[in-house]
C-alpha cells in the first residue's frame, strides 16, 4: 500500500513538471466507474449509428459496418471533472476524421450533439472533434471496452473533461450553434477545458 502510494505520488510531480496534470487534479492509477443510469445491453443485431443535421445526407451503420472501419491507435491523457486524471491511455478505435470521410457536413456546422443510450447528450465544438486523438473507442489497452466503460462504442475527446468522451454512443447531430447537453443542463460548463478549471457553468 505504502509503495503503491508512494509512486503514485512520484507520478503526479512528474506529471505536474511537465505541465499535463490540470489543476487539482490528483492521479489515479486505477479507472474508475462514473455514469448516470444503468448499462445498457448491446445487441448487434439491432445496434446502430446515426448521423443527421448540417450533412448533404444522413448515416446509417450497423455494428458490422462501424466494427469494420479502419482502426487506429491513439495514447493520451484522460481527466475528470471529479478531480482524477490518468496519464498514457492507449485506445483503439475510429478516428473522428476518418469517420467524417463518409459524410459531407455543411460548412454552417460548428458544433455537435453527441448522442448515446438512454437518452444521454453531451455538446462538443466540431474543431475539437476533429484533433487527431479524437476517437471511437472500441478498445482500451488493447481489450474490448468493458460494459461499464462504455462498451461498445465510447467516443474520446482527451482534450476536454472526461464527461465529454461519451459513453455507449448512437449518433451525432451536426449543429450551426452550441446548445447544452444532459450534463450542461445539469450545471456542467458548455466547454469542459481541464487546464481551465471550466468545470461547472457561471
Amino acid at each position: 500500500m505504502f509503495e503503491d502510494l508512494t509512486e503514485r505520488k512520484r507520478q503526479e510531480r512528474l506529471m505536474r513538471e511537465a505541465g499535463r496534470l490540470p489543476p487539482n487534479q490528483a492521479l489515479t492509477l486505477k479507472w474508475p466507474v462514473l455514469h448516470v443510469g444503468s448499462v445498457p445491453r448491446f445487441d448487434p443485431q439491432t445496434w446502430d449509428f446515426k448521423v443527421s443535421g448540417l450533412v448533404d445526407q444522413r448515416l446509417r451503420l450497423t455494428w458490422d459496418e462501424f466494427s469494420h472501419l479502419p482502426m487506429t491507435q491513439v495514447t493520451a491523457d484522460m481527466h475528470c471533472v471529479t478531480r482524477w486524471s490518468r496519464f498514457d491511455v492507449r485506445w483503439e478505435g475510429v478516428l473522428f476524421s476518418d469517420l467524417l470521410k463518409l459524410i459531407r457536413v455543411r460548412p454552417a456546422a460548428t458544433h455537435v450533439m453527441v448522442e448515446a443510450e438512454h437518452g444521454y447528450t453531451s455538446n462538443v465544438p466540431l474543431a475539437d472533434l476533429l484533433r487527431p486523438t479524437t476517437l471511437f473507442a472500441l478498445k482500451h489497452h488493447g481489450e474490448p471496452l468493458s460494459a461499464d466503460h462504455g462498451y461498445p462504442l465510447r467516443l474520446v475527446v482527451p482534450n476536454l473533461y472526461a464527461w465529454k468522451s461519451v459513453k455507449w454512443v448512437r449518433g451525432l447531430e451536426f449543429m450551426d450553434h452550441d446548445e447544452p447537453g444532459f450534463w450542461e443542463q445539469n450545471g456542467y460548463n458548455l466547454y469542459g477545458d481541464p487546464f481551465k478549471e471550466e468545470r461547472f457553468s457561471g
